[in-house]
């Protein structure tokens, strides 16, 4: 881990022991830090940008009722993004989703993994990810467009490190497999 990456997680960590003391400075500090990329995970999962929002707002209202569960000094971004990926899980099997197309020139741009940008465009690559099974496209989004740790990305999906390391490997492999058929890769 960066000294970037551990000055940024002792940050969150403050934020969460200032919020769950009552400081609503934390609060705003930890909502600024970590709204665009639960906004870019959620996006994974709903494909919608006026859903991934409410259910961002959905995320901090569960984040301020189990405040309190959250026990420092342990690491507050997996816990954070479990949170999150419940709200998210939980919003799809209700059925609510509603099936909204969105033009291309409406969708977000949510980066690409640096192995994977040399082997195809940005819509290729893309469309290759969204067809790969939802824990693949976890694992990826998680470590690879994240920068969570195989560590951390286990401990959102509650499975062990090896496990999403593996998973990840093996859906990298996918998309070389599928872009190698298109003739995407030399």
């Amino acid at each position: 881990m960066g000294v970037d990456r551990k000055a940024e997680d002792e940050r969150l960590t403050a934020f969460m022991i200032g919020y769950q003391k009552g400081n609503m400075d934390d609060f705003e500090g930890l909502y600024a830090a970590l709204k665009q990329p639960l906004l870019r995970y959620l996006w994974t999962f709903v494909r919608n940008a006026t859903v991934a929002e409410d259910l961002l707002q959905e995320t901090f209202l569960q984040i301020h009722r189990a405040r309190q569960t959250y026990t420092p000094p342990r690491p507050v971004r997996p816990w954070i993004y479990a949170i999150t990926r419940h709200v998210a899980l939980m919003h799809l099997r209700s059925g609510r989703r509603r099936k909204e197309v969105l033009a291309n020139d409406q969708l977000p741009e949510v980066p690409v993994p640096p192995e994977m940008e040399k082997l195809a465009d940005h819509a290729t690559l893309h469309k290759m990810l969204s067809e790969l099974p939802r824990p693949a496209q976890e694992v990826l989004m998680l470590h690879h467009l994240l920068g969570m740790s195989f560590l951390e990305v286990g401990q959102i999906l509650g499975i062990a490190a090896g496990t999403a390391k593996v998973r990840a490997h093996r859906a990298l492999k996918v998309v070389r497999i599928r872009l190698e058929e298109q003739g995407g890769v030399a």
